[in-house]
């Protein structure tokens, strides 16, 4: 055979061809949250229709939930219609519904994979754009509009493309520090932010197989930042070993069954692809954004840009004007105000892990007049945080150690910045206003990057900060090793 996953998960998934390459795709486990579902549930309604599958639908909230005071009703009166009538949608529909009052919530794609519900060969959807996340398991997962949510609680099925199939493969091994967000924002910076319409990526070579599951989950979140719809790795040991006994994966008999159906669902070794890009691992550095998409950014060591080819060069001097900065001027060195660590790209245990040890070992303070949030990315996450005594580590440290939720991703919720301030951000996107505030700035860098920003009070380099430049490899203690409790 020749063939990839995307194709193989694919073609198993078709329910019949429409023409003019599009078809209708049964949609194997479709993820809910509050922020787009309400108008999805009513358009059900208006039709006289049901849930088609209930079973194959789980819903959370993570968008607009408060992460500092819980308490229902929630002081923003918006927030809680909305949460309220996804309690409601669900209840009567008879759905499974991840309780903030069981604390059984945290971000969509945080509690997908850590309840086991995100599995190999699986086709998933959910009404927000980082659903590609989930494809890090060797699942066919992406992001739907509105009414597209609408069609899968109706039909259990979307109507797509068949996209192609562009393969990245990161060479060699990284210097130490570097994390998996680095490698994403390397692999960004090159291709554009543009160059995977149209595209899905699959990821592989030796530092992608070298990853854990939530380093793989940080990579494939973020393709949509790069225009591809979907990312995916393929499942291997370290993906059967992070599903093992997670509440909603095959158990005894069934598990073996599954482990030897998702092996045979990666690409063939004569597979062939539409495109093939090559990095090498340790040619990636510590990388920040300094403009307004993911594309615009530089080693944490490098200097914002004086030029641009061909149309880029207007739309350059506009991120530049927007972000404050002159043309030469070194990324490190530029002040903050904020500095946010969580999101569905980087609010697991591990990426706290990997802060809290160098917290420790440097006895290093947030800089006076830095606000400072470390907001887990579910309820499982926090918990394991506290059993570890991590939320101290945060709170001697200077930061706020906050409830579960998208937070300042987001910005739905009171957490956001003012006009403008300047945050260093552990989240994934960066554009004018996406943290809540019209003059607002987004500096996108990796959770070590955030805490070492969050220490100066402005950009900085972690190896200077937390002194990495010694050889020893940041690892943190277990990052797969935890349980939903």
């Amino acid at each position: 055979m020749t063939s990839t996953l995307y194709d193989k998960v694919f073609d198993l998934h078709v329910v019949r061809e429409l023409g003019e390459d599009q078809y209708q795709l049964f949609i194997g486990l479709h993820l809910i949250h509050e922020a787009t579902s309400p108008q999805a549930f009513s358009m059900l309604a208006e039709r006289g229709m049901k849930v088609a599958y209930p079973e194959r639908n789980v819903a959370t909230v993570d968008h607009v939930i408060p992460t500092d005071d819980v308490a229902r009703p929630f002081a923003d009166p918006l927030s809680e219609a909305m949460i309220s009538a996804l309690e409601a949608n669900t209840s009567s529909a008879g759905l499974r519904f991840l309780s903030p009052e069981r604390r059984e919530n945290g971000i969509v794609h945080v509690v997908g994979p850590e309840r086991g519900l995100t599995q190999p060969g699986l086709t998933i959807v959910c009404g927000d754009s980082h659903t590609a996340t989930h494809g890090a398991f060797g699942a066919l997962a992406f992001g739907i509009g509105t009414s597209q949510v609408r069609d899968v609680l109706g039909t259990q099925t979307v109507v797509t493309k068949r996209l192609k199939v562009r393969r990245i493969e990161i060479t060699g091994a990284l210097a130490p520090g570097i994390t998996a967000k680095d490698v994403i924002l390397h692999v960004i910076h090159h291709l554009g932010s543009k160059a995977g319409v149209g595209y899905a990526y699959e990821f592989g070579g030796p530092v992608v197989d070298a990853m854990s599951m939530d380093e793989r989950m940080t990579v494939c979140n973020m393709v949509v930042e790069g225009g591809a719809l979907v990312g995916y790795c393929n499942p291997d040991e370290t993906t059967f070993a992070y599903l093992e006994g997670r509440p909603s994966a095959p158990q005894g008999e069934d598990w073996d069954r599954a482990v030897a159906w998702w092996r045979s669902l990666r690409s063939d070794d004569d597979a062939v692809y539409d495109d093939k890009v090559v990095f090498d691992g340790a040619a990636i550095g510590h990388m920040i954004t300094w403009g307004v998409n993911l594309a615009q950014s530089v080693p944490v060591d490098g200097l914002v840009p004086e030029r641009a080819s061909g149309d880029e060069e207007a739309a350059l001097a506009d991120a530049r004007a927007f972000m404050g900065v002159e043309p030469g001027q070194p990324v490190a060195g530029i002040r903050i105000d904020v500095a946010f660590l969580g999101s569905c790209t980087n609010g697991r245990l591990s990426d706290f892990e990997a802060v809290a040890e160098e917290l420790v070992r440097t006895g290093a303070k947030v800089a006076e007049g830095v606000r400072a949030l470390a907001v887990p990315g579910s309820h499982e996450v926090r918990a394991q945080m506290v059993e570890r005594g991590l939320d101290v580590v945060f709170e001697r440290a200077g930061f706020e150690f906050r409830q579960p939720g998208c937070s300042m991703c987001i910005a739905m919720n009171q957490d956001r910045l003012a006009d403008g301030e300047t945050a260093a951000s552990s989240s994934n996107r960066n554009f004018k206003g996406r943290q809540g505030a019209a003059t607002g700035r987004t500096l996108i860098m990796s959770p070590l990057a955030v805490a070492a920003a969050a220490v100066r009070g402005a950009v900085a380099d972690p190896r200077e900060v937390f002194g990495l430049a010694d050889g020893s490899r940041l690892v943190p203690a277990g990052p797969d090793s935890a349980r939903p409790v």
